[in-house]
């Protein structure tokens, strides 16, 4: 068998591909959307913990979605680069140098 990708590698399960690709970008929008679409009920989210997660931490949340579904996958290790990289402080925040401005007169 060869190193490339082969479409069986690239298949979902549960989570439906549009969650996985949506939710890379906005997380919570993704998730309520799914929950509304009933695409969560596989998971029993019926505690506690996973609307706080929702609320707080929803990268979090899906990440252990994704574990749960799918293992250590590629969307997984996606998942997770992306998760690193917005909470690494590389996820767009920019901040202006202001320094001491000196007229001539």
């Amino acid at each position: 068998m060869s190193d490339r990708m082969t479409l069986q590698s690239l298949a979902v399960h549960a989570l439906p591909l549009w969650f996985l690709v949506f939710a890379l970008f906005l997380p919570r929008i993704a998730l309520i959307i799914a929950w509304f679409d009933h695409d969560l009920v596989r998971f029993h989210l019926d505690n506690i913990i996973s609307p706080i997660m929702a609320l707080l931490l929803p990268r979090v949340l899906i990440l252990v979605l994704i574990y749960r579904d799918e293992g250590i996958s590629m969307w997984f290790l996606i998942h997770l680069v992306v998760a690193l990289c917005v909470w690494g402080g590389t996820g767009g925040r920019t901040y202006v140098r202001r320094g001491r401005r000196t007229d001539d007169i």
